[in-house]
């Protein structure tokens, strides 16, 4: 008996052991992004896969912040966007099909970041109404081709709401919030939120600090 709990223990340490190692390491291979170490980012309009059509603007003049608060030079949105008007580009579909070499030549940066936007705006489902905003991302290197960094993120207005009172209470609140939230582009505050979660520096998966960070080669 004693042999078999001693056993027992042995085993059950060695999967403590193991699902403590596997929890530490990350699940996303930075080792190009630490090759390449890019200093200067070509934020491209995002793709707009949702039906309400101020997604890209509003997801577009957010994510300019978050990149140049993790220590990146980040192209100004009405430069990019009147660089490419100029062109002949006012669709972001276009855009994403540009070569890499002619966005290089064109503006010089180091990487370009491709944004799709897959949720955007206020839903109400009869007890619920919510303005979400989900985005993935890309950074591509624009020397190399090679993807850089990839991830995603949502927000919601429903985060730590509270849904007690009632059904009654709960199909009154859900019509309140979906005629406020419709009415004041809840929908735009939510992608900042979107954007700094996607693209803020620092976070776990999240894009490795710039060469204007102090904390730059930290992570």
């Amino acid at each position: 008996m004693k042999s078999f709990l001693s056993k027992a223990l042995a085993v059950s340490l060695l999967v403590l052991l193991a699902t403590g190692c596997a929890t530490t390491q990350p699940a996303f291979d930075y080792t190009a992004f630490k090759e390449s170490r890019p200093a200067s980012i070509l934020v491209l309009p995002p793709l707009n896969q949702s039906p309400d059509v101020l997604a890209t603007d509003s997801v577009f003049s957010q994510v300019t912040l978050p990149l140049a608060e993790a220590g990146y030079y980040v192209f100004p949105v009405t430069l990019v966007h009147e660089t490419f008007r100029q062109n002949g580009l006012s669709h972001p579909a276009d855009i994403h099909e540009v070569e890499l070499s002619k966005l290089k030549d064109i503006f010089g940066a180091d990487a370009a970041l491709y944004i799709t936007i897959g949720q955007y705006g206020t839903t109400y489902a009869v007890i619920a109404s919510e303005s979400r905003v989900s985005a993935g991302a890309r950074l591509v290197d624009l020397r190399t081709g090679d993807v850089l960094w990839q991830g995603s993120a949502t927000a919601s207005s429903a985060e730590g709401r509270n849904t007690s009172g009632g059904l009654v209470g709960m199909l009154v609140s859900a019509v309140v919030h979906q005629i406020i939230e419709s009415s004041t582009n809840r929908a735009h505050p939510i992608a900042g939120i979107t954007s700094n979660r996607l693209l803020a520096a620092g976070r776990p998966d999240g894009i490795l600090y710039g060469p204007k960070s102090p904390r730059y080669l930290t992570d």
